[in-house]
């Protein structure tokens, strides 16, 4: 009888740790997740967000729906979200505009640090300093001793208060020498506006400036990434080309509102983990001349921060503000 008791005990402490298990693996959602991306269909955000959504779908078990909030630079969304329920439903696409938005915009209806839990950063997306051709400057030290030689004389073409400007701002402080800002409505006319000669410098997203290097309109002078990109491997950073330290990635992180439970924040970051690391994710950013990342929550948290702290000093010194 006693053995009885005794098998029947082990049984049940077996069955609790399988339950447990059971429990463990299960997904929190039991309805659709919205995926808020600040931005109109089409932008480097979206793009990120539909490529994870499919496989987040078959993770969590349930549908992600893609919700579009355009406008104010990426603000509109992120004070939505920011105001959403923090029970796991619903999830942002950050972007470096969000940390970049603290110093350019005067107010903001939230706070990128107070009011979000970062769950992982996904990826970085390098830039590469380009002119026209007709700039006789091969090297980013011959244009660095250009500008000293022509203080604001240079020109260079921005997005007018976004990472176009602020990405150029940082270089400007660090090298020590002056462009002067030729703003334009997007990342598209910016580049279109170097290569007629309209304006004479950009640091644009790699896949926008490499077709254009590639065929002669533009050139490629350096990449902004610590590291060089795969798809260019004979382009030197800036950092390596007279500007050490130098660095400056547009980024995309997946953040979710302020008290989100821990456990749902931990299964969500499991999955942007696992995604990051597909193959085939892999691969298709390494085409973009993008890089897969998947970060801890912890680790994304603190690369927030060091972001907010990068750009406020790049705006203060250029006097940088949302158009």
């Amino acid at each position: 009888m006693k053995a009885h008791r005794t098998f029947s005990v082990i049984i049940s402490a077996v069955l609790g740790i399988f339950a447990v298990h059971a429990a463990s693996a299960q997904s929190f959602a039991t309805k659709p997740l919205r995926f808020i991306v600040p931005y109109a269909p089409g932008g480097g955000a979206d793009l990120m967000a539909r490529t994870i959504q499919p496989r987040l779908v078959a993770m969590l078990g349930q549908q992600v729906v893609i919700d579009n909030r355009p406008g104010a630079g990426g603000n509109i969304g992120a004070d939505v979200a920011a105001k959403s329920s923090a029970n796991g439903y619903t999830l942002f696409m950050g972007t470096a505009n969000f940390s970049m938005a603290v110093s350019l915009f005067g107010k903001l209806p939230f706070d990128p640090v107070r009011d979000f839990t970062a769950v992982s950063l996904l990826a970085k997306s390098p830039s590469i300093l380009a002119v026209n051709p007709a700039l006789p400057a091969k090297s980013v030290q011959e244009l660095i001793a250009l500008a000293k030689g022509a203080p604001g004389k240079i020109n260079y073409a921005s997005d007018g208060g976004g990472p176009l400007q602020l990405f150029v701002e940082l270089m400007k402080t660090m090298a020590k020498i002056d462009l002067t800002n030729i703003p334009y409505n997007s990342t598209g006319p910016a580049v279109l506006a170097v290569m007629s000669g309209e304006a004479s410098v950009v640091m644009a997203p790699a896949p926008a400036v490499i077709p254009h290097a590639r065929s002669g309109r533009l050139r490629a002078l350096a990449a902004s990434s610590a590291q060089r990109l795969d798809a260019m491997r004979d382009l030197p950073t800036i950092a390596e080309s007279g500007v050490p330290g130098f660095e400056a990635n547009q980024w995309y992180g997946i953040l979710v509102p302020a008290g989100t439970p821990a456990a749902i924040v931990a299964e969500l970051n499991r999955h942007c983990v696992k995604i990051m690391q597909m193959a085939e994710i892999k691969e298709r950013l390494a085409n973009d001349a993008s890089i897969a990342i998947g970060s801890s929550p912890f680790d994304f948290a603190q690369f927030l921060r060091e972001d907010i702290a990068k750009w406020a000093v790049a705006a203060k010194y250029s006097g940088a503000r949302a158009r």
